[in-house]
């Protein structure tokens, strides 16, 4: 055998080596299985979570010209992912997918599609630095709470106080994120209205509501809290020989 041949099979002898171990590598991709989390995330309601995130910078575009057509279609993408959340929400519990990674990217989708208007808003001067630092404060305060108050196993209702604060805030953005005056028809009454002044009374009304249901909130944690501790240090039963 010359060392032509012998150069030939240790090459074939290489190019099988190389195809065995990518069968190999495909077989075990195949053989595997999806994590759980990525099986969770293709579903309806996280694409519709996932398709508020994304919308955030067109969001941000419309309000940053500021004239009155971009503002007006600024305000009407807000409208339209105000209308996601609630529809994401309900079929999520009509079709049984309530999973972890919605439990994650929802209360995220909110969290940053209102802090970018609110920042937005501030940076347009509709509305000033402080009412934007004490509603997403309250936000993280309150969060940060939840989180404690889950990690005891403790579960406390949300209060009227912040279903009235997320009700004004989104009216507040809305008309914010409109700013101009327009004309009005409701039938009964015809006229303008400053949609800016609307929303600065809104948002104004939020922060109120927010600082309100903050302190509640505490109260429940502390409140449940004792409740826990007292019930611990209650005997389970009485004495021995005790009726």
């Amino acid at each position: 055998m010359d060392a032509e041949t012998k150069r030939q099979l240790k090459r074939e002898a290489k190019e099988r080596k190389r195809a065995e171990k990518a069968a190999r590598r495909a077989a075990k991709r195949a053989g595997r299985k999806q994590s759980v989390l990525l099986q969770e995330f293709w579903n309806l309601p996280n694409m519709l979570t996932v398709g508020r995130i994304l919308v955030i910078p067109l969001f941000v575009w419309f309000t940053y010209d500021a004239d009155p057509w971009y503002s007006l279609m600024a305000a009407m993408l807000y409208v339209v992912a105000s209308v996601t959340d609630i529809i994401d929400g309900y079929l999520a519990r009509k079709w049984n997918l309530v999973t972890v990674t919605g439990k994650f990217l929802d209360p995220l989708a909110d969290k940053l599609i209102v802090m970018a208007a609110l920042v937005m808003m501030v940076k347009l001067g509709r509305i000033p630095a402080w009412i934007t630092i004490v509603l997403l404060a309250r936000e993280l305060i309150v969060n940060g709470l939840r989180q404690i108050a889950a990690s005891e196993g403790l579960v406390i209702a949300a209060g009227q106080e912040g279903k009235w604060k997320t009700s004004l805030q989104l009216v507040g953005i809305i008309a914010l994120c409109t700013h101009y005056t327009h004309v009005l028809d409701f039938g009964v009454w015809r006229g303008p209205v400053n949609f800016n002044t609307v929303g600065r009374v809104c948002i104004y009304a939020s922060a109120v509501f927010s600082v309100i249901s903050m302190v509640n909130y505490f109260r429940a944690f502390f409140r449940v809290l004792e409740g826990r501790g007292a019930a611990a240090a209650s005997p389970a039963g009485g004495a021995p020989g005790q009726a």
